[in-house]
């Protein structure tokens, strides 16, 4: 019997030591690019239940398909999924609320609901095939405001009543049929009415009837015809006596570009209608004003703005100066201009405005003059590169009003740094609240508009932390403790913090903490798998090198064990340009982190560089590329070279360099343009030539090819495709509609055409920029491996 125990024992535990070894982790390209789920699936968009008790966010815990949407009760500690029924029957998270936060209104699935916040009590106001969106309350709370169909509409919140506001409709006004269209008809008309007199009589009785009847009609909102404008972006003034709006005029000149698709389900090639290329004929728009009681419209004026007429530098490249009668300039013209807002104050006795020039080289803060149209200027940012940095790129930014409802805030670049500052629109005063050679992130006032809260990177550039500091300025309170990135989403009454949080080798998991200094937190979810948790993910030492202009360069170092050290090094580029890699969280390329470990397991020494271009580090840092794209970016990588030779032992004559998007860019220019640095370059879904790539994201950089082809051919790596020596891997998916599939297809024959021969090209047809199959993932870094392995490895 002992003997039949004790095999039953030892077969138990050879299927529990059999289970546990499966589920070890072991190290390949095939592992590391499985779909992510085997890691486990962090928690995301995390929001709090509008009374405080319950952290919502969406997770996978189970290895499910799909995430699903979960549960945190303060009450007693439980983490709980919501069935359909009970997310069917859940308030949005988004909304609006009204002063004292008793009530919020929202939409969900295109209707409008109103919550009680005490009770719970949800009050649907519409239910309607239409969508209706974008409600709010109207500022005397007795009415909810909201867009239907394009027009402007309120709910009275005691009777019910619906009054629609506004009357916009495409086309243009129809002639009255009972006027005369011509002058021929005109002239016809008023002779006749001349010779019979019985014309003249039946006229006189219709007139009079016209205007008895015009009389007893009710009061309806102006007809306003916007021709082939879309209407965007309707509100009403507090004192409801204006309507604000914009109208977006589309070009009909500008060419889309096409995609083919080759791998469908009928069997036919099949076209997707993709993006414009930089350059193109771009939306206008125009800001416009009803003016209810006078039953007019007009539109706000930008002429008064200081520098709108600016001409841009660049051109002064274009001049030709050896016979000044020839000299060509461009005329000094109003630029066209982007409008976001009206932000009122909460008396409503001011309108924010925010303006951008369209060539995004100018931002003004104004004041809106309602019954003029006319913008008066209280803060102007000039860029001869471009507008940008946290919350400044796009709309309004983080603009709004301090509880005096005199002074302003927003967030400006004008120190170096991305930093919160407030103004008096009376006195025009300025103050800068947050100082230092550091970011600020996401400022929210908070509900006593007392404080400010924000996130910034002030510690270190690559880690970020939540502060509290005073509206009127001050020393700032840092909240939070953890190293690596802390992002915060304040509970509805401010005493407590869900948050994510994540470290280098760390995924994203959720924490929830007391809205106090330094105050412990409590770990909510565990959502890494057992798989993924035991290998031991290196903590990339973050280290900094100068570059050849003396600025100081951050960048990832993974090592590999000094046994296995083959003194081969890789340079990883990332994409995006703007974007922060260097950091102490869990990196957006996580799958090119697990390859780097796979590389310094191999013996290869790993570099990832925040270059210039890269978030986190300043407007210098952001703009040091304009009109020279493959200049200090560049430069920047073969600066990291000399210091891993001078530093860590690496042979000069064995180094790779790779990179997706952005990254492919730089890796192009790099074998290119620094072939006796790089000995081998992947670059996958590249961009070979700027001029045939995105207006938003292109021309802020290199203005449009047409005014400035100097800087297009300076930055496109096509151009200087002949310097290729060493081995090139061009990897791109074939419905790509970021960057085309186009850019490899040109670039390949150019390389043709030159007659190189150390390259080849992946093509991926069931894929766009982003990819999604394991299999492909596999593909593309089996390849880039090999080519290491045969190119810089073995040298």
């Amino acid at each position: 019997m002992k003997l039949k125990n004790m095999l039953k024992l030892l077969f138990f535990c050879t299927i529990v030591l059999q289970t546990v070894q499966a589920q070890d982790f072991k190290m390949s390209i095939e592992n590391i690019m499985r779909d992510s789920r085997w890691m486990g699936t962090s928690p995301e968009n995390v929001y709090w239940s509008e009374d405080g008790t319950k952290i919502f966010f969406n997770w996978n815990r189970t290895g499910a398909k799909n995430d699903s949407l979960f549960y945190y009760s303060l009450k007693d500690g439980t983490i709980k999924p919501l069935s359909s029924e009970e997310q069917k029957s859940l308030p949005s998270s988004f909304g609006s609320f009204n002063n004292n936060r008793s009530q919020k209104v929202y939409e969900k699935n295109g209707d409008i609901f109103l919550l009680d916040i005490k009770t719970g009590a949800q009050k649907r106001i519409t239910n309607t095939n239409d969508r209706e969106s974008g409600p709010r309350f109207s500022s005397d709370e007795k009415k909810i405001v909201y867009t239907l169909n394009g027009n402007l509409f309120t709910w009275n919140i005691s009777n019910g009543s619906v009054v629609q506001l506004t009357d916009f409709r495409t086309g243009i006004k129809p002639p009255d049929s009972k006027e005369p269209a011509t002058e021929q008809e005109k002239h016809l008309k008023k002779e006749e009415l001349k010779l019979f007199e019985v014309l003249r009589e039946r006229k006189e009785i219709q007139d009079q009837r016209d205007i008895v009847n015009r009389k007893l009609q009710p009061k309806r909102p102006k007809e306003i015809y916007t021709q082939d404008k879309r209407v965007a972006n309707i509100q009403l003034s507090p004192d409801e006596n204006f309507i604000t709006f914009r109208l977006d005029k589309p070009s009909k000149n500008s060419k889309n570009t096409i995609v083919p698709n080759y791998l469908t389900e009928r069997g036919f090639t099949e076209d997707i209608n993709s993006r414009t290329k930089v350059g193109a004929e771009q939306t206008t728009f125009e800001f416009g004003i009803y003016d209810i009681m006078k039953d007019t419209v007009y539109f706000a004026d930008t002429k008064d703005l200081d520098g709108i007429n600016r001409k841009p530098e660049y051109l002064d490249d274009y001049k030709i100066k050896s016979d000044s009668s020839k000299k060509t300039t461009v005329k000094e013209q109003s630029r066209e201009a982007l409008y976001a807002g009206p932000v009122y104050s909460e008396d409503g006795a001011f309108a924010l405005m925010v303006v951008k020039s369209a060539d995004n080289k100018d931002r003004w803060i104004a004041l809106l003059d309602h019954s003029t149209g006319k913008l008066k200027n209280l803060d102007h940012q000039h860029d001869e590169e471009w507008i940008g940095g946290p919350g400044i790129g796009w709309g309004a930014g983080n603009t709004g009003w301090l509880r005096d409802n005199l002074r302003i805030y927003f967030q400006s670049e004008e120190s170096g740094y991305s930093h919160i500052y407030t103004l008096n629109v009376k006195t025009g005063e300025k103050k800068q609240i947050t100082k230092g050679n550091f970011e600020v992130y996401n400022p929210q006032l908070s509900g006593d508009k007392n404080y400010f809260y924000f996130t910034s990177n002030e510690v270190h550039p690559g880690e970020r932390h939540f502060y509290k500091i005073s509206v009127d300025g001050g020393k700032a309170e840092k909240i939070t403790t953890m190293t690596g990135n802390n992002e915060v989403t304040l509970s509805p009454d401010e005493s407590a913090i869900a948050l994510r949080f994540s470290y280098s080798n760390k995924p994203w998991e959720l924490f929830v903490m007391n809205n106090k200094p330094g105050a412990g937190s409590k770990q909510i979810t565990y959502s890494t798998s057992r798989e993924f948790n035991s290998y031991p993910w290196r903590d990339p030492q973050i280290v900094t090198f100068k570059a050849r202009d003396g600025a100081t360069v951050y960048a990832r170092l993974y090592k590999p064990e000094n046994s296995k050290k083959n003194k081969a090094a890789v340079i990883f580029v990332h994409g995006a340009g703007y974007l922060q890699n260097v950091h102490k969280w869990w990196s957006e390329y996580y799958r090119e982190y697990m390859f780097n470990n796979f590389l310094a397991d191999k013996g290869y020494t790993v570099l990832d560089i925040d270059y210039r271009a890269s978030s986190g580090y300043g407007k210098k840092w952001r703009t040091d590329i304009y009109r020279d794209m493959g200049g200090k970016d560049l430069s920047d990588q073969v600066d990291g070279v000399k210091y891993l030779i001078e530093r860590h032992e690496v042979d000069q004559q064995k180094i790779g360099i790779y990179g997706g998007s952005y990254g492919g860019f730089v890796t192009l220019m790099a074998m290119f343009k620094e072939p006796d640095v790089f000995a081998a370059g992947a670059a996958l879904r590249p961009v070979t030539d700027w001029a045939h790539y995105n207006h938003g994201y292109t021309s802020n950089i290199l203005n449009i090819p047409v005014l400035d082809s100097i800087a297009y051919h300076r930055s496109s790596p096509i151009y200087y495709a002949d310097g290729l020596k060493g081995a090139l891997l061009i990897c791109h998916g074939v419905l790509d509609d970021n960057v085309h599939f186009q850019d490899a297809v040109r670039l390949t024959q150019k390389l043709i055409e030159l007659g190189k021969e150390n390259w080849e090209l992946a093509i991926y047809p069931a894929e766009s920029h982003g990819f999604k199959e394991p299999s492909s993932w596999t593909d593309e870094y089996k390849r880039i491996f090999k080519l290491f392995e045969q190119n810089i490895n073995k040298k």
